[in-house]
């Protein structure tokens, strides 16, 4: 597995928030992070970036134990996170937040650029002065720049207008169609579904269902992911 994640427990202080969590994502999958808000999914991936490091449980990227590694180092295993927020960095331009932290490999600025043609259209403007749908566009080009192994996706078109949540989904399959492993966030089940090949679901901080979407039964999705 390119990401396998076993019996994590995480803290914020001295409050428990996630108790035993455990995922895995392969190489070129696509994996759904599900479950209601407030249910741990932020802190997994958090604790996966060792944002928040897990206090018990066991992280490995590419066969590689992320303990007592800073954030920074974690993402040069191969992470691209796209944070919940989007959190451009909204002083510079577009073009500025692109090769901020890019490193070499496939994803380059022309091929962010095909992948989000609005980027290169303002790619001298300020982040602050994009709409939050081409904010998210550059979050995520952002994070293609640094050539990740596997893309990390927390809510990236929750709030955002149909027309440019189509356009993010059209991105999010045509990176699994090439071949990125990707984790991703979102409550849009008729968007998720489809591209996820595993889904995984969290409940009070616990791993509590993990199956293929086609196994995702009403009954489940009422039990773990109605309002």
């Amino acid at each position: 597995m390119l990401l396998d994640v076993e019996k994590i427990e995480a803290f914020y202080g001295a409050s428990q928030a996630l108790f035993g969590v455990d995922l895995s994502v392969g190489e070129g999958e696509a994996v759904a992070l599900m479950g209601r808000n407030g249910m741990g999914k932020t802190t997994t991936i958090r604790a996966i970036c060792n944002l928040n490091p897990p206090r018990a449980g066991q992280v490995k990227l590419g066969g590689v134990d992320t303990k007592g590694k800073p954030p920074h180092q974690v993402a040069k295993l191969g992470i691209g996170l796209v944070p919940e927020g989007r959190r451009c960095f909204p002083n510079l331009t577009v073009h500025e937040n692109l090769v901020a932290a890019a490193r070499p490999g496939e994803w380059t600025l022309a091929r962010v650029n095909a992948l989000f043609p609005r980027l290169e259209e303002r790619h001298a403007q300020m982040a602050r002065s994009l709409s939050g749908g081409e904010q998210q566009m550059l979050a995520i080009g952002r994070a293609l720049m640094t050539n990740p192994r596997l893309l990390i996706l927390d809510e990236a078109t929750e709030g955002l207008a149909p027309v440019i949540r189509q356009d993010i989904w059209k991105a999010i399959r045509r990176l699994k169609a090439e071949g990125l492993a990707i984790l991703v966030v979102d409550k849009t089940l008729s968007e998720l579904l489809p591209v996820a090949d595993r889904c995984i679901i969290l409940e009070n901080g616990r791993s509590v269902w993990a199956g293929v979407p086609a196994e995702l039964s009403t009954d489940l999705q009422d039990r773990y992911l109605g309002v």
